[in-house]
């Protein structure tokens, strides 16, 4: 027989060698119809009727569907918007577990379930078919060959430090990578590539969202793209457009040329919403398949969405099948691509139930049981936008999170503002403060200066204010409050004195970051010294402005990338400043874990943490282990010149200086312990202590 009841087992779309069974959920549905379409995705050749549902999952086998087979679905229920349901057997869907996509999204009012323009869709449904202008999924073969080299980096949290980048933006106008790779998932794993990689000293490339995505109708119309990524439509679908022809196996094969140079791949994964957007959104998977299950509605009002994402909706993982499809996608992800870990946008979503964030939630209890994820790196982006969403420091110990408070204050500390050294002590020493209890470790907040949304590290020092214009929205997008400085000229300059000042605050901020307990985070091109031209938000902007200009690789004085190398080797030689443990003070037997030093080299009391206007900050990090070095860092963010004494420690006779931000460091003999010396203006300084 062709058609047979198949099994529910495995959600999607699953050939076995001899044909291929499909499996989709939906709780509310009354039919479901799975449609088969020629090589093209433009003729739908039959629909088929699944036979069989089981547990509300609807299922059934074809012998003679084989990989290559484009195919999406028609789904029948009742269209009542006010009860949450919007079945409308119209629309061609989208398999919610495609693992690939043949076709793009072609804009047209057909694709909203309701006659678009009404001003109540429940009165208005709508008959089109939108067929012809849906992206179709691929059954695939996911047999790939990694070959006997490839093996995971297992990088230990405690060595990893974070590279984040855009498939297409890294190499999109990089020279010496192949013009055929540029902006594609194999450009990331060209030679050229990981040299820089490893002339960075970073461990970690984590990739903005690569799920199958659409761009929006609005940004369509603007001649403009979703060029961040954060619009998915397709959890287990590698994007299309960063392949030149297979991208499931285009992205794996980059992801095995890189584990082969020992680099990890981390991707930046969006569950908390999809690309259907709010209740007039289009009709494309999800909110044809069981809107009522797979959103958070308003319980007062299920026509509408509650949305805590600013996104128009939410996805609801308090939901056990939508919780499954998240989790299946997770390890799909590392056991088929071989991924070796997640960022989660807006992760506070994810463990939401009816009272709001609950760490105890059915995802973060499904995560830490799960042996899967247990071999892979955590991420949480720890906010979201709805009631209590704010949770720095909130998220499980199996987790890492991004420290926006270390951002904050660091910025603002090397834009002059005083009174902060407090605080800087804080975010230098892994944020114990948000971070030290239940057992969590030094690793559990990601340091950040920059990322991809916000200002570029150049712009951050170039730019008082934001510069959106090119996105189209009035210059009302992106945040207004970015605790950036210009130096003295908004925008470009060709004033040497500001070009100096604004290079010198790069070197600062990449200094603390790397010095800095905790994971540290690099945003792709701050290397170079990257531009967007003041936009803070080039979410839109797939050109020059959103991508990475490497045109100061290899200039002198704008290319970092050796001095960052030179950082993460300190962060290397230094123990301390990547050990696990808390630190403390001055113990008993004489040791520390750290010492808070005034410029006399005498331990900071009370009155000297309150000194008015304050912006030096010294300390010496103390060996964890015997034979290790201490380590002395000092933080001028004074625009004047600050004398101190090295301190006086017991072992240690001399100290030689290993890192000196200024533009033109002294040299760098050993100098006496007590002896004075001088913190150029706004400048970063690091001593090793020797016996």
């Amino acid at each position: 027989m062709r058609l047979t009841a198949g099994t529910p087992s495995r959600l999607g779309a699953s050939w076995d060698g001899r044909g291929t069974n499909f499996a989709l959920f939906s709780a509310n549905a009354e039919k479901v119809e799975l449609c088969l379409f020629d090589g093209q995705g433009r003729r739908e050749l039959e629909r088929v009727e699944l036979p069989e549902r089981t547990e509300d999952v609807w299922h059934g086998y074809l012998n003679d569907v084989s990989p290559g087979q484009l195919y999406g679905y028609r789904v029948h229920g009742p269209y009542h918007p006010e009860h949450g349901h919007r079945f409308n057997a119209n629309k061609l869907l989208l398999d919610p577990y495609a693992r690939r996509l043949a076709g793009r999204l072609v804009w047209s009012d057909a694709h909203f379930g309701y006659r678009a323009g009404s001003s109540r869709e429940d009165l208005s449904f709508d008959r089109r078919d939108n067929a012809r202008g849906m992206p179709k999924a691929v059954v695939v073969d996911e047999t790939f060959n990694w070959g006997r080299r490839e093996m995971r980096p297992n990088i230990a949290w405690e060595d990893t430090i974070i590279y984040e980048a855009h498939v297409r933006g890294l190499t999109q106008k990089r020279d010496d990578v192949p013009p055929g790779l540029r902006g594609t998932y194999g450009g990331l794993a060209s030679p050229a590539m990981i040299d820089h990689l490893k002339r960075l000293g970073v461990t970690t490339i984590e990739l903005l969202p690569i799920h199958g995505l659409i761009d929006d109708r609005a940004l369509v119309e603007r001649k403009l793209v979703n060029y961040w990524g954060y619009n998915t439509l397709a959890f287990f679908a590698p994007e299309a457009r960063y392949a030149l022809d297979n991208p499931l196996d285009a992205f794996r094969t980059t992801v095995a040329r890189l584990h082969d140079a020992g680099i990890e791949v981390m991707l930046d994964v969006v569950y908390n919403h999809t690309a259907e957007g709010n209740h007039l959104g289009p009709t494309l998977s999800f909110r044809g398949i069981d809107n009522a299950s797979y959103y958070w509605l308003k319980p007062d009002n299920r026509r509408f969405y509650d949305d805590f994402t600013g996104c128009g909706s939410s996805v609801n993982l308090a939901h056990p099948r939508v919780l499954q499809m998240v989790m299946d996608s997770l390890r799909y992800w590392v056991e088929v691509c071989h991924v070796d870990g997640f960022r989660f946008d807006l992760a506070t979503t994810l463990a939401r139930g009816p009272n709001g964030y609950d760490r105890n939630a059915a995802f973060l209890t499904a995560v830490r049981q799960d042996p899967v994820l247990a071999t892979v790196k955590l991420v949480a982006e720890p906010w979201d936008l709805g009631m209590g969403g704010y949770q720095v420091g909130a998220f499980p110990s199996q987790w890492s999170e991004w420290n926006d408070r270390y951002r904050s204050a660091i910025r603002r500390y090397w834009s002059g503002e005083g009174s902060l050294i407090g605080e800087i002590s804080s975010r230098m020493t892994a944020s114990s403060d948000l971070f030290h209890h239940d057992n969590r470790a030094t690793r559990a907040g990601i340091n950040h200066i920059t990322v991809h949304d916000g200002f570029t590290l150049a712009d951050l020092f170039s730019y008082n204010e934001k510069h959106n214009e090119a996105n189209g929205e009035d210059n009302r997008d992106g945040s207004s409050h970015n605790h950036s400085t210009n130096c003295g000229h908004e925008g470009p300059t060709d004033d040497a004195a500001i070009v100096a000042l604004r290079r010198q605050l790069r070197k600062n901020q990449l200094a603390c970051l790397m010095l800095a307990q905790g994971t540290p985070l690099v945003l792709a091109g701050d290397e170079v010294g990257n531009s967007q031209n003041g936009n803070n938000n080039a979410y839109c902007q797939d050109n020059e402005i959103g991508w990475v200009g490497w045109d100061n690789l290899g200039k002198e004085g704008e290319d970092l990338t050796d001095f960052i190398g030179h950082l993460t080797g300190l962060r290397r030689r230094f123990g301390q400043i990547r050990c696990q443990r808390w630190l403390d003070g001055r113990r008993a037997d004489g040791s520390y874990g750290v010492l808070w030093l005034t410029p006399a080299a005498e331990e900071m009391k009370e009155s000297d943490w309150k000194f008015p206007e304050g912006r030096f900050l010294s300390y010496v990090l103390g060996p964890m282990e015997q034979g290790q070095e201490p380590i002395f860092i000092v933080l001028n963010a004074a625009p004047e010149e600050i004398a101190f004494k090295l301190p006086k420690m017991t072992n240690y006779k001399s100290w030689h200086e290993v890192l000196n931000t200024t533009e033109n460091p002294a040299a760098t003999p050993d100098f006496a312990a007590g002896a004075d010396m001088k913190a150029p203006p706004r400048s970063v300084l690091a001593f090793a202590g020797s016996a």
